[in-house]
């Protein structure tokens, strides 16, 4: 069954393609089909299997869906998972800190050397861009001019991440700006980052929000709410910002409605994390903001993601010391196969901007 789907896809176990992939340890059989995509993903790590181009490897496996093409006792995992996610809320307060501790406090370093010089760690846009510091900038400044930005208004950033956004919006439109993040490594290098300007970041999560703002921001930060929460987190926004004002919602979507997330990334990456569908969106936002604007730009993932990786393969060497091989692994694993993910065009990533009812006037695009 492992050979046929594989087949479908155009791999071969120990083929002679970079796609291909090579066993080194035959129990990898066993795993993949007793634990699904976290047997596999724990046998790369343990270098069970090995493969020259995992990005097109998981590209040709999401085409076929081979993800969600479980059998025997993968099946009655991913009903579990289904089961879970249905039934807890795995984004709750009490687990809002989670993934911050997890994922975005491994160490400044991992990130500062595979990031660009913004720290920015969300998807760049390409459109004009030939480099990543450029795309991102791109981004963040695309980013502004859909918010409508005017000086001295109040901008909230709601998962700010370290500082970059914040950082330019403060510098170059004369804005003050509010972060929050649930990650303590995030929040000290983003006041460092943003010293001297009319900038704060602030350690809470979107529930614990105060005040009222001008403009409201989310980049990267809303594939952590839960479907459970869309409607707390679209009230707290909505309370946030003022009648007139503008919402910015940049998030990773599905590009169909998931019952459950991915169980090596929820292991070893993003801990309780959930995707969006543009169904469960859409009626998230009903009765809270008006859809001004729908950007997707997914494609633009893929090449982001594959910057990353170039850039922390180049630095591993420094890294090594302190993070050894099996992080290595990890890591690499998990940009490529989310790179996969969206060269397969599974992935996609929106950014919307909303408004209330109330708003006055008409909204221009941007792009």
């Amino acid at each position: 069954m492992l050979a046929e789907l594989a087949a479908e896809a155009g791999i071969a176990f120990n083929g002679p393609n970079p796609w291909d992939i090579q066993v080194h340890d035959e129990r990898v059989f066993t795993q993949i089909l007793s634990r699904g995509s976290l047997g596999f993903g724990e046998a790369y790590i343990n270098g069970q299997w090995s493969c020259q181009r995992l990005d097109e490897l998981f590209t040709r496996l999401m085409r076929v869906d081979a993800d969600t093409r479980v059998v025997g006792a993968g099946r009655a995992r991913l009903m579990f998972e289904v089961a879970r996610h249905r039934l807890f809320n795995l984004q709750s307060n009490g687990r809002a800190f989670q993934v911050g501790k997890q994922h975005y406090d491994i160490g400044n370093d991992v990130f500062e050397a595979m990031l660009d010089p913004s720290m920015t760690y969300s998807c760049a846009y390409w459109a004009h861009a030939d480099d990543l510091a450029k795309a991102q900038l791109d981004k963040l400044d695309m980013i502004c001019r859909k918010l409508e930005l005017r000086a001295d208004e109040s901008l909230l950033d709601i998962g700010c991440g370290w500082g970059g956004l914040a950082r330019h919006a403060a510098e170059n439109y004369g804005v003050q700006v509010t972060g929050i993040t649930v990650s303590v490594e995030q929040q000290a290098k983003a006041s460092d980052i943003c010293k001297g300007l009319p900038v704060t970041i602030e350690l809470k999560d979107y529930r614990a929000i105060e005040g009222h703002f001008d403009k409201v921001v989310s980049v990267g930060m809303f594939e952590h709410v839960g479907p459970k929460n869309y409607p707390d987190f679209f009230m707290a926004v909505g309370h946030a910002i003022k009648d007139d004002g503008l919402f910015l919602l940049h998030t990773i979507g599905s590009h169909a409605t998931q019952g459950q997330t991915d169980k090596w990334i929820d292991k070893y990456i993003f801990p309780n994390g959930k995707l969006p569908s543009a169904r469960e969106l859409t009626s998230a936002l009903e009765n809270h903001f008006l859809i001004e604007d729908w950007h997707n730009f997914g494609t633009d993932y893929d090449r982001t993601l594959m910057s990353w990786w170039r850039n922390f393969d180049i630095a591993w060497d420094t890294l090594k010391p302190k993070y050894g091989d099996r992080f290595y692994r990890m890591w690499h694993y998990y940009l490529m196969c989310c790179a996969g993910f969206f060269r397969s065009r599974q992935g996609q990533l929106w950014q919307l901007v909303l408004s209330k009812r109330c708003r006055t006037g008409p909204y221009r695009s941007i792009r």
